[in-house]
C-alpha cells in the first residue's frame, strides 16, 4: 500500500521552495508568539491554552493541513502530470494512500511537533497542557490531511475550498455557534486534549468515544472516497 517512488515525489512537490516558505512561517510565527508572551507575563496554564487553542490548533493546523493535503495531489492533476504517475503499474489505492502517509508526515512535523515545544515554552507542560495539544494536533493532522487530499481530487479550485473549510468553518462557526462544533475537526481533537491534560484544564463540546468515531469515519471515508475520484479520472484520461 506504500510506495516509496511516490512518496519521494510527493515530498519533493511538498517541500519546494514556495510551499516551504508557508510550511515553516507558520510554525515560526507560533514559537515567535509562544516566546514573546512567556517573556512579557511569565508561565500561565490560561494563557498556554489560549495560545494552543486558539492559534496552534484553531488556525495553524487546518492551514498546514491544506497546504500538505491539497499540495500532495493537486497540482498533478492541474499540470496533467498526474497522467504519466497514472500510466505506471500502480495500483490507485497505493497511490493515494503513500500520498496520504506523505500528507500526514509533513502536517505533524509542521504543526503537532511545534505545538509541543510552544507549549512547554509557554508554561513548560504544566497540567499536561502541552502534550494535550500536540496529541491533538497530531490527530487533527491526520483527518484534515485525508479531507484536504480528497479536495484535491475533486476539484481544481482546492486550495481555495480547504482554506474556506478551514478558517470559516473550523475557525468561525466552530467557535461560535454550538451546533456546528460537534462537526468540528478541532472540536473532535479537543475531546483528547480533554482525556490528557488535567481535569479542567481543557474543554471540547463533544465526548471522547463520539469524537473517535468520528475522526476514523471521516478519516477513512475521505480516502476510500479520493481512491474512487482518482479511479475516474484514470478512466478519463484513457478515453
Amino acid at each position: 500500500m506504500y510506495h516509496p517512488t511516490v512518496a519521494r515525489l510527493t515530498y519533493r512537490a511538498l517541500l519546494g521552495r514556495r510551499r516551504a516558505a508557508i510550511l515553516f512561517a507558520l510554525p515560526a510565527l507560533l514559537l515567535i508568539i509562544s516566546a514573546v508572551i512567556r517573556v512579557m507575563t511569565g508561565a500561565d496554564d490560561e494563557t498556554a491554552t489560549t495560545v494552543l487553542g486558539g492559534f496552534a490548533l484553531a488556525t495553524m493546523v487546518p492551514l498546514i493541513g491544506v497546504v500538505a493535503g491539497t499540495g500532495a495531489i493537486g497540482p498533478e492533476i492541474d499540470d496533467g502530470s498526474v497522467v504519466y504517475l497514472l500510466a505506471k503499474p500502480i495500483k490507485r489505492p497505493t497511490i493515494i494512500f503513500t500520498k496520504l502517509i506523505v500528507a500526514i508526515g509533513v502536517t505533524v512535523a509542521f504543526s503537532a511537533v511545534p505545538t509541543l515545544v510552544a507549549g512547554y515554552i509557554l508554561n513548560g507542560n504544566s497540567q499536561q497542557i502541552a502534550v494535550a495539544y500536540a496529541a491533538a494536533a497530531a490527530v487533527a493532522s491526520i483527518a484534515y490531511s485525508a479531507v484536504f487530499l480528497l479536495l484535491g481530487t475533486v476539484t481544481r479550485h482546492a486550495v481555495v475550498a480547504g482554506l474556506v473549510y478551514a478558517l470559516v468553518w473550523e475557525t468561525l462557526f466552530g467557535n461560535l455557534i454550538p451546533g456546528a462544533r460537534t462537526l468540528s475537526v478541532q472540536q473532535w481533537c479537543l475531546a483528547l486534549a480533554q482525556k490528557i491534560g488535567a481535569e479542567g484544564a481543557i474543554s471540547s463540546d463533544v465526548g471522547l468515544p463520539l469524537a473517535l468515531v468520528l475522526l476514523i469515519g471521516v478519516t477513512v471515508a475521505a480516502t476510500w472516497f479520493a481512491g474512487r475520484k482518482l479511479r475516474t479520472l484514470t478512466l478519463a484520461g484513457e478515453e
